[in-house]
């Protein structure tokens, strides 16, 4: 097989592993039957086999897909300059609002219970994202840049609140939008981490285009 053929295989795995993410991201897979996957990839069985050998393959296929987005998120080393914080505090928020709306707590108990080595490995690159982001708090106020707070306390605030701020439940309960939500969680998290007098680190403008992108992406998945 070529490198040509070879990529074109790649791609098209994870095109099919895409449609059938954001269902198994709202209702679990434990359920699902092959021929239930290849309805939801929106091929024949036929060709879902040229790709996939099995269930647990397939959602092999999409834990690594997981695994994958969360290496990609590993945050650049800073400049010295205070402006690339306020830039870093700013990517940390929206990648910890994806992360919660894309691996969701079905899917993990689900992949827990049918594949405990799967599930083993994506918390593992969950707990190292962690830990780089708890980093990047630490050097922000050795720096003068951040309040003085347990940063391992910021990282569990940002897992446990914002699981609860994406439910749909807790937004109809409190007759909110997603959107104002997460413009709140914003704000109260900037206040939280950011001192007073270096508020000027971060531009609120280049955060709301972000928020209107998420927003728009979780409707599309409800």
């Amino acid at each position: 097989m070529s490198p040509q053929e070879e990529l074109g295989q790649v791609q098209a795995k994870t095109k099919l592993l895409k449609k059938l993410n954001a269902y198994v991201t709202k209702e679990g897979f434990q359920h699902l039957r092959m021929e239930d996957i290849a309805k939801r990839m929106d091929v024949s069985r036929a060709t879902m086999y040229k790709h996939f050998s099995s269930k647990e393959d397939v959602i092999e296929g999409v834990e690594k897909l997981y695994e994958d987005y969360i290496a990609q998120l590993v945050l650049q080393p800073a400049e010295r300059d205070p402006s690339s914080f306020g830039e870093r505090f700013q990517k940390l928020f929206e990648q910890s609002v994806q992360l919660v709306g894309n691996i969701t707590d079905i899917f993990l108990k689900d992949l827990q219970a049918a594949f405990p080595v799967l599930h083993e490995r994506l918390m593992e690159a969950l707990r190292r994202r962690d830990r780089e982001a708890a980093a990047f708090y630490r050097e922000g106020m050795e720096l003068g840049l951040f309040n003085q707070v347990n940063e391992k306390l910021i990282v569990t605030q940002d897992n446990l609140l914002l699981r609860e701020i994406v439910d749909v439940k807790f937004l109809m309960l409190n007759q909110v939008t997603l959107e104002q939500m997460l413009r709140d969680y914003y704000t109260f998290k900037k206040v939280q981490v950011i001192r007073a007098d270096q508020m000027s680190i971060v531009d609120d403008t280049k955060i709301l285009p972000v928020i209107q992108y998420i927003v728009k992406k979780f409707s599309q998945s409800l």
